[in-house]
C-alpha cells in the first residue's frame, strides 16, 4: 500500500512538567498532616441541586446523605455527625419541602476514646443561621468551644 509515516514528537521544553505534577509538588503540607489536625470550617451547600430528580417522599432523607459526603469530601474523615439542630432545619418543611441551600459549620476532631491509638478524627457538622446567602465563600474559623 504505502509508506507509514510516523509524526516526531517536538522536544519538551526544560523545567516542563504535567498539571498534576506541578500541583503536588507545589504542595506545602503533606495530605497525612493535613488530615490529623483539627479543623473548623464554614461552608455553603446547595440542596436543590443535589435532590432535584429525586422523589418526594425521599428528599430529606437524601438531602442529609448529601450532607454527610460532601463534609466527607470536604474533611477527609469517614465518621460524620449531624448536630439535631441541622436535622431539624433539614426536616422543618417536611419531607418534600427541604431547603434550598444551609450553611455549615464542619468541625473536625480528634477521638477521645480509649480504643483509638490512632490519630483518629470525625467531623460535626452544625448548621449555622444566615439572613442572606448571597456573597458568603467557605472560609476557615477559630472554632468557639
Amino acid at each position: 500500500m504505502g509508506k507509514k509515516t510516523t509524526k516526531t514528537k517536538a522536544p519538551k521544553p526544560t523545567g516542563w512538567l504535567p498539571k498534576k505534577k506541578l500541583k503536588g509538588a507545589l504542595r506545602k503540607k503533606s495530605k497525612t498532616q493535613c488530615k490529623t489536625k483539627p479543623l473548623c470550617l464554614e461552608a455553603t451547600i446547595h440542596l436543590h441541586k443535589h435532590i432535584h430528580n429525586t422523589k418526594r417522599k425521599k428528599r430529606a432523607g437524601r438531602a442529609i446523605k448529601r450532607i454527610k459526603q460532601f463534609a466527607i469530601r470536604l474533611m477527609k474523615t469517614k465518621d460524620v455527625r449531624i448536630d439535631p439542630k441541622l436535622n431539624k432545619y433539614i426536616w422543618s418543611r417536611g419531607i418534600k419541602g427541604v431547603p434550598y441551600r444551609a450553611r455549615l459549620r464542619l468541625e473536625r476532631k480528634r477521638k477521645e476514646d480509649e480504643d483509638s491509638k490512632k490519630k483518629q478524627m470525625y467531623t460535626i457538622i452544625s448548621w449555622v443561621p444566615v439572613a442572606s446567602y448571597k456573597g458568603l465563600e467557605n472560609q476557615r474559623v477559630d472554632s468557639v468551644a
